[in-house]
């Protein structure tokens, strides 16, 4: 969808921003740039819709040079989002949103009609519709701002540091909203950001960029952390590699330890000797069709497993979650494990520690 061919842009005063990139953003593909201040990640992006015109080099987007097209000609094939929004402050929240179909001379019937939905596409609630920027939360105006890129569904976004003006917790949400409408809508997305955590969870490739635009390493992201391409790319991205590592593994992609199960009414001494074969000091309580019923420690059996005696586990977790979010389960789990389940509260088998360790090596 993007191309850059040794692509260069050097300012008047000699300084070079971009040094010959060269890289390919797949069609319907989230790329991140991502690198220090400085690195000429966000003139790379302003690139493609010429709102920077690159100085040597061939940029195609959809196989046609961008210096052939006229530049609001291809502005308009693309969304842009930028980390302060730029909403109008005079236009209400609808009227934004309305910006770009109005100029292409759309209907007022189809306009209303694109507004709408897109709102309900991206969590808004309809009463924001008629309220200024200035009545709106940060959260709310960033996905208004996602929402006007998106007005005439053009093919390609453009998102600089779209997220960074907002708190953590706002951001956090914002990040899994954008990830669940990517799922939709499936556009070939540049993602610009100086937060590698942010880069490893948005993006499908990441770009590592260093001053002067020097192209480090372009790859996913599971492929960088587990082989950093030098020194430079090693160091930015951190000493928890392996932390990071954990969090782009689902579960489903480790096989699950058995644990010591029992079942009620299952004697104590067999659950002793079950839980000793496996080195714990407590039994997993699981009815005879699969259904987890909880824990308890063998010290506290006495005769007999009761069901009403179990403790339930904390924290579960299932196929879709990663071994980031098993390893929380196992920090504030008493067992020190994580229990996986599936539908319908089905025992799978339990992620232990080793295992972990023997993924991050």
């Amino acid at each position: 969808m993007i191309t850059f061919d040794r692509v260069s842009k050097r300012f008047p005063d000699g300084t070079v921003a971009v040094d010959e990139l060269s890289l390919e953003v797949p069609e319907g593909e989230v790329v991140v740039l991502v690198g220090p201040s400085g690195c000429g990640k966000t003139t790379t992006m302003r690139m493609i819709n010429r709102m920077i015109e690159p100085t040597s080099g061939r940029l195609t987007v959809g196989g046609d040079d961008v210096m052939t097209v006229d530049p609001p000609t291809l502005r308009r094939r693309i969304g842009y989002v930028i980390q302060q929004v730029g909403l109008f402050p005079h236009r209400t929240a609808a009227e934004n949103i309305a910006t770009v179909p109005e100029l292409l001379g759309w209907d007022k019937r189809r306009i209303a009609a694109r507004v709408s939905e897109l709102m309900e596409l991206i969590g808004l609630p309809p009463e924001i519709a008629d309220r200024y920027p200035h009545q709106l939360s940060g959260g709310q105006r960033q996905r208004v701002g996602v929402a006007r890129a998106l007005a005439v569904d053009p093919p390609i976004m453009l998102m600089d540091e779209p997220f960074g003006a907002v708190d953590p917790i706002v951001r956090g949400r914002l990040q899994d909203e954008f990830l669940r409408l990517q799922r939709e809508v499936r556009k070939t997305i540049v993602f610009v950001t100086h937060d590698i955590d942010e880069a490893i969870r948005m993006g499908d490739r990441i770009a590592i960029m260093s001053q002067g635009g020097h192209l480090e390493q372009y790859d996913t992201p599971e492929a960088i952390l587990a082989s950093p391409a030098n020194a430079f790319v090693e160091e930015f991205l951190g000493a928890e590699r392996g932390l990071k590592r954990l969090a782009l593994i689902p579960v489903s992609e480790v096989t699950a330890d058995p644990g010591p199960v029992v079942h009620p009414h299952d004697s104590s001494e067999h659950a002793r000797k079950v839980a000793e074969a496996a080195g714990t000091d407590w039994v997993a309580v699981v009815e005879r069709d699969g259904r987890l019923l909880g824990w308890q420690f063998v010290s506290e059996l006495n005769g007999r497993v009761e069901r009403d005696a179990t403790r339930p586990f904390r924290t579960q977790v299932n196929a879709d979650d990663s071994l980031r979010t098993a390893l929380d389960a196992m920090v504030t789990s008493r067992t020190g494990v994580a229990v996986r389940v599936s539908a319908g509260q089905r025992y799978e088998g339990i992620l232990t520690q080793e295992l972990l360790i023997r993924e991050m090596v």
